[in-house]
C-alpha cells in the first residue's frame, strides 16, 4: 500500500567550506551567498507541493537552507525541528583539512573509499553504517506516522545523512553504497509503502556547481 503523505528530501546548498573543498562534518558553517541563491530556487521547485511538517539537522547550513525554501514558498506556517539524527558525518580528524589536498596524500583509491563505503573507518569519526544507524530510527519513529497520515514531509540534511536514508528508502544493498549520491540542489520526492520503502520517485533540479 502506497501511503497518503509525500517524502520530499534535498540536501543544504554550497557552504563557505563547500566553497574551500574543505570537510565540515558537524562543524557549523554557513551558506555562502550562492548557496542562499540556489536555495532558493530550490524551493520554487516545489511550488505544486504542500508541505506540512519540515526538519533539518542541527547545523546552521541545513537550517539555513530549509528557511530559504520554506519563505520562497511563502509556507511561513510549516512547523519546524532541527534534531541531530539529522547531522552530517562526523569526519573526526579529517574536519577541517581540504579534501584534494588529502587526495593527493593517501592516494585516489583510499580517499574514494573513504568517502563512500559503507563501513570505511575514519580517525574519531563515523562511518557511513553508524550515520545510518542514527537517521532510519529517526525517519521510522518519527516521519513515517507523518507520512501515514497523509502529511508531506520536507527533510533538509546532508549529503551522507541523505545518502543512508536513501539507501534505506531505495533498498540499496551495503556494498553498493559507493553508488548512493544525494547532488547539491536537486530535491527528491519519494511516495513510500508502509515499510517506508520507495514505490515512486521524481527527482527536480537546479543548476549547480559546487566544489564539494
Amino acid at each position: 500500500m502506497t501511503l497518503p503523505g509525500t517524502l520530499i528530501i534535498a540536501r543544504h546548498h554550497e557552504s563557505e567550506w563547500n566553497k574551500k573543498g574543505m570537510w565540515t562534518g558537524t562543524r557549523d558553517v554557513h551558506l555562502t551567498q550562492y548557496g542562499f541563491e540556489k536555495s532558493n530556487e530550490m524551493g520554487s521547485l516545489l511550488k505544486d507541493m504542500r508541505i506540512d511538517n519540515a526538519f533539518a539537522s542541527m547545523q546552521v547550513r541545513s537550517i539555513e537552507t530549509l528557511s530559504c525554501m520554506l519563505n520562497t514558498l511563502g509556507m511561513y506556517h510549516v512547523p519546524a525541528q532541527y534534531v541531530h539524527a539529522l547531522d552530517e558525518r562526523d569526519y573526526g580528524d579529517y574536519t577541517g583539512k581540504n579534501k584534494w589536498d588529502m587526495k593527493e596524500a593517501i592516494g585516489e583509491e583510499a580517499f574514494d573509499h573513504m568517502r563512500r563505503d559503507w563501513n570505511y573507518p575514519i580517525p574519531n569519526g563515523e562511518t557511513l553504517e553508524m550515520v545510518y544507524n542514527r537517521v532510519v530510527p529517526f525517519y521510522e519513529e518519527v516521519v513515517l506516522p507523518l507520512l501515514v497520515d497523509g502529511r508531506n514531509v520536507l527533510i533538509v540534511s546532508h549529503g551522507n545523512a541523505l545518502r543512508a536514508l536513501t539507501i534505506y528508502l531505495e533498498s540499496v544493498p551495503t556494498e553498493k553504497a559507493c553508488d548512493v549520491e544525494m547532488l547539491f540542489g536537486a530535491v527528491v520526492l519519494y511516495q513510500v509503502d508502509s515499510e517506508g520503502r520507495m514505490v515512486q520517485k521524481d527527482v527536480r533540479t537546479v543548476s549547480s556547481e559546487v566544489p564539494a
